[in-house]
């Protein structure tokens, strides 16, 4: 059957080539203090923004470290920094305590990624409705390696992980992924190569992998998906 589902368009502003958040401007890892408080390395949110970490103090990675980006990876995660903790009721709907993949979705399609008869959501409010792979981790899997829409990474694939690539977790080491979120600051190299995330569903923008592994849920495992 054609899909035929209206698909809204969503833009992300990019003022000057800047674009708040952990991204790469001018061949450098920056993070710029949110007005509404950010994660800091170990994932506690600030009201204030107290504890975040300046942009001298927050990579400890050389310029060397940094990731030249384009234009759709910059939205992504300009429209991920952005909507982390404010949610885009706008033009898509709520997934009551489970909205981590609806997140993680939506930042494709500020991308530029399409939906799909497998991959797709309509709708808002009370109206919002979708498919099994837009909302559920184990289902999004599932698809991104069916569909090779993206690449999967073991965690000691760590060096292929790139701003705006997809990370997931499980928690309980039951072989179903229980947590999707956005790569959005990579720090350090070689073994001491540190990732960190946004996400929906325990509200974050710079979270950390190893806290998230090791402090919050010992003993989980993490993936990867590497968009193009």
């Amino acid at each position: 059957m054609a899909f035929t589902r209206a698909r809204r368009s969503i833009t992300a502003v990019v003022i000057g080539g800047l674009v708040i958040g952990g991204l790469v401007v001018g061949g450098a890892v920056f993070a710029v203090q949110l007005a509404d408080g950010a994660d800091n390395a170990n994932g506690a949110t600030s009201a204030d923004g107290e504890g975040v970490p300046t942009e001298s103090q927050s990579t400890g990675a050389a310029a060397s470290d940094a990731q030249p980006q384009d234009a759709a990876v910059e939205a992504q995660l300009a429209y991920v920094l952005k909507h982390w903790k404010k949610y885009n009721t706008a033009d898509y709907g709520v997934v009551d305590d489970n909205d981590c993949v609806d997140f993680a979705s939506q930042s494709l399609i500020v991308r530029g990624w399409t939906m799909d008869d497998d991959w797709w959501s309509e709708g808002t409010g009370e109206d919002f409705d979708f498919s099994s792979a837009w909302v559920s981790s184990t289902s999004f899997m599932n698809y991104l390696e069916e569909s090779g829409r993206a690449t999967a990474l073991a965690d000691s694939q760590r060096d292929q992980v790139k701003l705006g690539d997809i990370v997931q977790f499980d928690w309980d080491d039951s072989g179903d992924r229980d947590h999707t979120a956005v790569v959005t600051r990579i720090t350090g190299s070689g073994d001491s190569r540190e990732i960190y995330y946004a996400g929906h569903t325990d509200d974050t923008d710079y979270r950390s992998v190893d806290w998230a592994i090791t402090t919050n849920h010992p003993g989980a495992s993490v993936y990867y998906w590497s968009i193009p």
